[in-house]
Parts: structure tokens; sequence; C-alpha cells
């Protein structure tokens, strides 16, 4: 990166290639910069990736796989040949330090402290998974005709094993492995449901270009259907409805009135009583239209102008005490004074 850097920049005059090497060399400074600060101890500071999830102990957060921190690395041993290597980093939501270090025998991290590590593994034979064949167990198998002969009679116990699974798997799967006819079916029954929806859609679009609509329709319903023909009729329920209410309520109605005293009278009686003073007040108001056609129950005002001899005088009092007599009756007629039109005649 320094020489990088170096590129096309300024070259003092007492710079000495021979002596220097580079501008790094000349300025005394390493290639990696502040990368390299702890390089004296053996550290160098590197971008290091979270190889698994893991849970930090200082702050009991977790820790995705694939987070990247700054860490400092060194070598702390070696595995036959190949160099084991710590990590040291900081947690970025406390101020915890997690360290982890290379395990080339298990071709893993370990962590070493400061974090403990979410536990997803698993072992495939007792999860009864499909076994990679080890290296070591392939070459037996090729070799060995002893080890190839048990290896085989323990696949054919397996097999036994699993065979009622297998076969209730196979007859699953055979009802649904005529595709033809299922795929002949499927696009029957799509071909029918297609015309239905075009239909709809043509009504649809009949019912929006009439009402100037531009909203989707919901399906009809038969509430929508009768709510739609109240409205038109302009009631608020209809004949069926209102038919029920009233047997309903003749049905709930009872036949007995209760007195105050506390005694039940029926009906009978009270609509006869009732027809009884229809009756009587037909009698007078025809008793009173009798009186009126034989005699007029006018009555005659004095005026300014005209003076009353004694026998007009006489045949008022006659008039009023026919008035009078024919209110006590309980006349219907009406008396009215034409003071006003006697002017005219």
């Amino acid at each position: 990166m320094g020489e990088r850097k170096g590129t096309n920049k300024y070259y003092p005059p007492d710079f000495d290639p021979a002596k220097h090497g580079s501008l790094n060399g000349y300025h005394k400074t390493h290639a990696l910069r502040e990368r390299a600060r702890k390089l004296s101890q053996g550290i160098l500071i590197i971008r290091f990736e979270m190889p698994y999830n893991i849970w930090c102990d200082g702050c009991k957060n977790h820790i995705g796989m694939g987070v990247r921190y700054n860490a400092e690395k060194k070598k702390v041993g070696n595995y036959f040949t190949t160099p084991i290597y710590r990590f040291r980093m900081k947690c970025h939501l406390c101020v915890n330090y997690i360290e982890m270090q290379t395990d080339p025998a298990a071709c893993d991290y370990v962590i070493v402290s400061g974090a403990s590590r979410k536990e997803e593994r698993w072992d495939m034979a007792d999860n009864e998974q499909i076994l990679t064949t080890e290296r070591e167990e392939k070459e037996k198998l090729e070799t060995d005709a002893m080890f190839k002969l048990d290896h085989g009679g323990k696949d054919k116990e397996k097999l036994i094993k699993a065979l009622p699974s297998l076969l209730e798997l196979q007859d699953h799967q055979a009802g649904w492995k005529d595709d033809f006819q299922l795929n002949s079916a499927l696009r029957r029954k799509f071909r029918t449901e297609k015309k239905l929806m075009v239909e709809k859609e043509e009504k649809d679009d009949a019912v929006r270009a009439r009402t100037n609509l531009s909203i989707p329709l919901l399906p009809e319903r038969k509430e929508d259907q009768r709510l739609a023909a109240l409205l038109s009729l302009q009631t608020p329920e209809s004949c069926e409805d209102r038919q029920r209410g009233k047997r309903q309520e003749i049905s709930s109605r009872s036949w007995f009135n209760t007195t105050p005293g506390g005694t039940t009278t029926t009906t009978s009686t009270t609509s006869g009583s009732l027809l009884q003073k229809l009756g009587l007040q037909g009698k007078e108001v025809a008793i009173a239209k009798a009186l009126g056609s034989s005699r007029t129950p006018l009555i005659r005002r004095k005026s300014h102008s005209q003076e009353l001899t004694p026998s007009t005088s006489s045949q008022e009092n006659v008039n009023i005490e026919q008035d009078t007599s024919a209110s006590s009756l309980g006349s219907l007629v009406p008396s009215y004074s034409d003071s006003d039109s006697d002017h005219g005649h």
C-alpha cells in the first residue's frame, strides 16, 4: 500500500533508493500503517468475521454470525505444522473483550474467553441422517473384504427397519402418480371457473358503465337483494315482517282486562258499553237535526239604524228559547248572526 501511495509522489532530494529502499523506509513507517502499530509484540490488526452465533458474557446480547470486528491477531502455537492463531476483539455493545482461536484439528474456531457459543450442532447419527463416508472408512471398504461384508449387513438391517415407512411413502405417492389425469381435472376445473369469472366481469362492467362507477363490485348476497327491494319500495319492512309482527302482537295480548279493584272484566262488556255510548250520541244528533229542520235557530240582533217592533221582539224571544232547548239536548247545529246581511235585504 505504501508503494502504491508513493507512486507519482514527491521524492525528497536526499532520498537514496539503495539506502532507503522505498518511501516507507525513508519515512520509517510500515506499509500497513496503524494496523502494524503492535507488530513489535507479534500482534497484527486484521478484520475478523464472526464464524458462528455467540452470546456476549459482558452485556448478554446476541452477536450474529458474520459480524465484523477489528481484531488483534497473534500466533499462540502449532498443530503439527499448522499455526494456531488467537484473535482478541472488543464487543461493539459493551466494553467486554472476546478471545477466540483456531482449531485446526476440528477445522473450527474455539472461544477462549468473553463469550459463549450458541449451540446449533448435532450428531448426524443420533439425528438419523445420512452419514457421509469418512476417508478412512472408504479406504477400508475398498481394501478390506470382511469389513465391506460387515458394512453391507448393517446397511441391510437399516433397510429392513425403514421398509414400512418407505412402503407407506410409496403408497401415498402412488395416489398422485397419474400426472395426466390430475392435470386434466385441474384444467377442466380452471376452464369452468374462468368462464364464470368472465361472465361476472362482463356483468360488473355493464353495471359500472350504467352507474358511472370505477370501483370493484362485490358478489351479490340475498340480504343485499332484499335490502335493495325494500329501498326501492320506500318501506322500512316487508309485508311478511308486518304480518308476522301483527300475529305476535295478537298472540301476546291478554284476553282479560284488570280493574283497579282486582276483578277482571271481559272485552265483550267493554265493547258493549262503548257501543251503547255511541248509540246515545247518535240519538241526540238525530233529535237536534229534526228540531233544526222545523224551526230556524238563527238569532237576529238589533241594529242601530232600525228599531224593533213588539212583534219582532217577541219572535226573537221565541227563537232564543228554542235555541236554548236545542242546546240542552246536545244539538250540534251552530247559531249564526246575520245582522250585517239583513241590511243588504
